[in-house]
């Protein structure tokens, strides 16, 4: 019988914060998308792992017992898969980079040359991800490293480092009335539809609309995108608004659509993430200093004040 990995995941997820709620925050999914992964586990494995109940999801004793046996093999599985990847991308002399949206904006270019210089021969592959994938494939193995937002899933399993800061703007149609506006306070933005990433996303989705800066107001949704071209369309014909990096006004300039600084909602961190594993993999850590060594001081960022160091 074959078992889906993920979804040893979910189920180890489910397990440790003990409600679907929290798992679901802590995986960047949605609650019913989680309920149908477990629901699929318990099928497949033809027992019931969990009670529930209104006080929350206890194992029961199969469950117990799978649980005794996950962590280990997932380990076991990640450390197979990324020395696998690893040992062709060393072959290849090919650092793989995922990164979402504008990367680490400007400073990207000057990150690879540095990395170039250190490591001669070296090619960097930079993939860019969808939204539905905030982690831009690092949590499946698929990337060495990633330049990511802040916050992202299984950001407590992996190695960050916070390289800057920047405001969080807000994209609009330029015939939007508050288009003229300097400054656009966050509450007066509360009403509006707005454009958002597929659901699944869970948190991811839920920074980007800042739904805890709302006290309690509901969000009202416009339109679901899971790339920038569609993301730029939905906003351009008046689907919605969206919350941004400041950085969209010089990244996705597009007729029709006009960017203005709101007041009252936390900025955006930007960091470079990489798997405990690779820890000691030369390469790997070469990049990581290069993104460190990179002088992200650009216009509003703040690269020394705003990083917690390493997390793991």
């Amino acid at each position: 019988m074959d078992v889906d990995t993920r979804l040893l995941r979910y189920f180890a997820a489910v397990a440790a914060e003990g409600t679907l709620t929290r798992a679901a925050e802590r995986l960047f999914v949605s609650q019913p998308a989680l309920t149908k992964q477990i629901r699929q586990l318990e099928t497949r494995l033809g027992v019931t792992l969990f009670t529930r109940s209104r006080a929350g999801m206890a194992l029961t004793e199969p469950g117990r017992a799978l649980l005794a046996r996950v962590p280990a093999l997932l380990a076991d599985w990640d450390r197979a898969a990324r020395e696998t990847k690893s040992t062709a991308t060393r072959a290849a002399r090919v650092l793989r980079v995922g990164f979402v949206a504008s990367a680490a904006n400007e400073a990207t270019q000057q990150i690879i040359a540095s990395f170039a210089r250190r490591r001669p021969g070296w090619r960097v592959d930079m993939r860019q991800a969808a939204w539905s994938n905030p982690t831009a494939g690092l949590a499946g193995s698929d990337v060495d490293a990633a330049l990511l937002r802040l916050p992202f899933p299984c950001q407590d399993t992996l190695r960050v480092e916070v390289l800057f800061t920047e405001d969080r703007w807000v994209a609009l149609p330029t015939a939007h009335p508050f288009a003229t506006r300097d400054l656009i306070p966050f509450r007066d933005l509360w009403e509006e539809p707005f454009v958002a990433a597929p659901p699944e996303t869970g948190r991811w989705r839920e920074y980007w609309l800042a739904t805890d800066e709302r006290e309690g107001s509901p969000v009202r949704i416009g339109a679901v995108v899971d790339q920038p071209d569609d993301w730029l369309s939905a906003i351009a014909n008046g689907y919605g608004i969206a919350l941004t990096p400041e950085s969209s006004a010089r990244f996705y300039v597009r007729p029709g659509i006009t960017y203005r600084p709101v007041s009252g909602v936390s900025p955006s961190q930007v960091a470079v993430a990489w798997a405990p594993v690779d820890d000691t993999n030369p390469v790997v850590q070469d990049f990581v200093h290069c993104c460190l060594d990179a002088g992200l001081d650009e216009g509003p960022t703040d690269r020394g004040h705003d990083r917690p160091g390493r997390n793991g």
